[in-house]
């Protein structure tokens, strides 16, 4: 009977703290603001990226795989002589091997690409180098920030969107009456917006007389744009 007793008293206090509980969830907010401010900052992007490739056909899949790895490496070859970390580092990218087919649906022969990028911080370095590469013609050029190029202006328009949240905060507790508020939740958000004008770069069809010269490229400019959201407490 004892046991009997106990089981009940359990479930009771139980059912009693979960109702008590859901009345503190429903008891509506007072006093409490909703706002959002934001920063931005402006800086130059400083970070290039040069991809090149090249196609091979053929009737042999072997024969063009060669003849990729061949242009390929030659332009390894070159492009590593002039590396150097974080001022231009070099990868390859993108390979690709597929069968071509006739009007009967049959395959009559295959055709590749491969693809190499240059990639860095020291502009001069990375188009000279491009120029200079032969096997290899340009694909595309792209303009960003680089890492610590990023994280020190995201620093800077959060340091100005946190200021502007504060004093929102503040102007809008005084006008509804307080003396002041406490912050109750608040979310952090970053993103780039760029723009890269299009890169100034000559008709590749010429690239026998660019061979030593560098491309000539531009680079835009990004907005690093931080949001502070979240609620105070007006007191």
């Amino acid at each position: 009977m004892r046991t009997t007793k106990l089981i009940v008293s359990c479930a009771l206090l139980a059912s009693a703290a979960g109702v008590f509980a859901q009345n503190i969830q429903r008891e509506p907010l007072q006093n409490v603001a909703q706002l959002s401010a934001s920063g931005s900052v402006e800086v130059q992007q400083d970070l290039l990226s040069i991809s090149m490739n090249t196609t091979r056909d053929g009737t042999d899949a072997g024969t063009v795989q060669a003849q990729l790895k061949q242009a390929l490496d030659t332009a390894l070859t070159q492009a590593k002589q002039a590396a150097a970390p974080g001022q231009m580092d070099v990868r390859t990218g993108n390979f690709s091997l597929y069968p071509r087919y006739g009007k009967d649906g049959k395959i009559n022969g295959w055709q590749g690409s491969i693809e190499l990028v240059l990639e860095g911080r020291d502009f001069a370095r990375i188009t000279s180098t491009a120029g200079k590469i032969q096997t290899l013609t340009m694909g595309n050029v792209s303009f960003a920030l680089s890492r610590e190029q990023r994280t020190r202006v995201e620093g800077e328009a959060q340091t100005q969107a946190i200021e502007r949240f504060k004093a929102k905060a503040g102007e809008i507790s005084r006008s509804f009456g307080f003396a002041g508020y406490a912050l109750r939740e608040v979310s952090v958000n970053a993103n780039e917006q760029g723009y890269t004008p299009r890169p100034r770069v000559m008709a590749m069809q010429a690239k026998s007389e660019m061979s030593d010269s560098p491309i000539a490229v531009e680079a835009g400019k990004s907005t690093v744009l931080v949001n502070v959201s979240g609620s105070v407490q007006m007191k």
